[in-house]
């Protein structure tokens, strides 16, 4: 293969790549702002995209829905990783975790308040997502209550409340905040603190 078609080859997955990646990006906001069961057609024009390059690059309307909660489980995931790693504070990992939810927030909205809509394999992938989370909690978690920071109770429900905690707040927001204003931003420290008053030997 000559130098040429190698450089050819080369631009046309860097822009396959990049159109792949555009569409993702797309189907967050267009997720966030209309819910997951909003047609095709609207991420391609929203996109600058042709319908056709959607179903290239996903064959179904799951696909993409499937391709978009990965895309968030990695981003939590890889955010989360180095921290449950290196630290030895709760404080520190779910500080992280309320910014991640910040930043994704409407997304996160419509994912929580639509999952049981959402096709089986988008779910599993949810669940996946929620898994990861759970994992870096339960290693910081571990290493607190080893030292004797916090009660020792089961991990799992020391999860779940902080989840609880924290969906109960976005799920009813109406009640919480403006509808442009972020209820993890006006509320996230005074749902930290709390929590870890709660949990706190």
């Amino acid at each position: 293969m000559s130098g040429e078609s190698i450089m050819g080859e080369s631009t046309r997955q860097i822009q396959k790549l990049n159109t792949r990646k555009k569409i993702i990006e797309t189907a967050y906001r267009i997720f966030a702002e209309k819910g997951f069961s909003v047609p095709s057609s609207v991420i391609a024009k929203e996109a600058g995209v042709s319908h056709g390059s959607i179903f290239a690059h996903f064959p179904t309307m799951n696909d993409l829905t499937v391709s978009v909660l990965s895309d968030f489980g990695d981003k939590i995931g890889t955010r989360l990783h180095e921290l449950a790693k290196n630290c030895d504070s709760t404080e520190n990992l779910l500080k992280e975790h309320l910014k991640v939810l910040e930043e994704y927030e409407a997304f996160y909205f419509r994912l929580i308040t639509e999952k049981n809509m959402l096709p089986e394999e988008a779910r599993y992938t949810f669940a996946a997502v929620q898994s990861t989370v759970a994992f870096h909690f339960s290693i910081v978690i571990e290493r607190e209550i080893e030292k004797g920071t916090v009660k020792k109770l089961p991990t799992h429900m020391l999860y779940n409340t902080w989840l609880g905690l924290v969906h109960y707040y976005l799920m009813n927001k109406d009640f919480f905040s403006d509808s442009n204003e972020s209820v993890i931003k006006r509320y996230g420290e005074e749902l930290l603190s709390t929590y870890l008053e709660l949990i706190k030997i």
